[in-house]
């Protein structure tokens, strides 16, 4: 891998890490079947340094999917089942009491990694949730009088079933709009389904071994150069104006359906997102198109709707739609 580190260096987007890119969809593809636009968005939120949340029911193969992603890549991993007794200790660790010295010394939890498969996240309660707060947004952690930093780079890949389902807790607003990404999972087509129950009979016979193909200097790397793509001041404008029109809803036929909308926070994610799409597709500037492919998956955890929307069956995916066919393309 230090060649393929080596090679990145100097490189614009449109040097190797196209086949970088295209290794590790080889490699996810040998478990996983039919999940392109996840895996694509996946790598996304690696360039952008952003958690990221997966939704979807269970059986999608949603953890599967983040597992296959972070074993092909050269980082520390822990993974931890979120369940409704588990303790904010479990997750950051304690302090625990010797008495042959009659101290007390740290242990550290989990969420002391580079990816942090954070499994079924909104099974976990509320004093979980608030823990995995201040690490996700300040990269630190507390125990006792403690204050420890986290790896570089830390990155929490949750996974969630719909909030319908029986035994789960709606996540905060505050910690939702930490994530970077929202993506939806949906059901695989006919026929990959018939691939997905090949691949499973094939699995059991000869186990597919999944190759390391990036290097955490390779993601550095990644992201230096993503965050080199041109964007020109027109598209910052569309940026701010698809954000600004989830607070002003009555401009665009969506009166009484919001209740809050994007914060900046949402600006500068749909920003960085949009590059990191536009550099994993090889391109060197940000289009339009970059912009309203990836904005869904930005707005739609940010966006709170009234009862009113919810009683007349309308989502935040269906507002972020009326907005993108709404505001004005540069």
């Amino acid at each position: 891998m230090s060649g393929e580190s080596d090679g990145l260096r100097g490189q614009g987007p449109q040097g190797p890490q196209g086949a970088l890119f295209s290794q590790l969809k080889s490699e996810i593809a040998k478990l996983i079947v039919g999940q392109d636009y996840l895996v694509e968005r996946l790598i996304a939120a690696l360039l952008a340094d952003g958690h990221v949340l997966l939704e979807g029911v269970p059986g999608l193969a949603k953890t599967k999917t983040l597992t296959a992603l972070t074993t092909c890549i050269d980082a520390r991993m822990n993974r931890i089942q979120f369940t409704p007794d588990l303790l904010p200790s479990d997750l950051i660790g304690t302090e625990v009491y010797r008495p042959q010295s009659g101290d007390f010394v740290i242990r550290k939890g989990p969420i002391f990694t580079n990816l942090l498969l954070a499994d079924e996240i909104n099974r976990a309660p509320a004093k979980v949730q608030s823990a995995l707060l201040q690490a996700m947004q300040e990269r630190e952690v507390t125990i006792g009088e403690e204050t420890f930093s986290l790896a570089s780079p830390f990155l929490v890949l949750a996974t969630q079933n719909p909030i319908e389902q029986e035994g789960t807790y709606p996540l905060p607003e505050a910690q939702l709009d930490r994530f970077i990404m929202k993506v939806k999972v949906g059901y695989p087509s006919f026929q990959e389904e018939l691939q997905i129950l090949e691949i499973t009979s094939k699995e059991k016979i000869d186990p597919p071994l999944l190759r390391k193909v990036m290097s955490l200097q390779d993601l550095a790397t990644l992201r230096r150069q993503s965050a080199s793509v041109y964007i020109d001041a027109k598209i910052d404008h569309y940026i701010v104006s698809l954000v600004h029109a989830t607070r002003e809803g009555d401009k665009y036929g969506l009166s009484g359906l919001i209740e809050w909308g994007a914060s900046p926070r949402a600006s500068i994610a749909l920003k960085t997102c949009a590059r990191s799409l536009a550099f994993i597709r090889g391109r060197d500037y940000v289009t339009p198109d970059h912009v309203k492919e990836i904005a869904p998956d930005v707005l739609r955890h940010r966006i709170l709707t009234t009862f009113e929307a919810e009683a007349r069956g309308i989502g935040s995916d269906e507002i972020v739609a009326t907005i993108l066919n709404s505001v004005p393309v540069p």
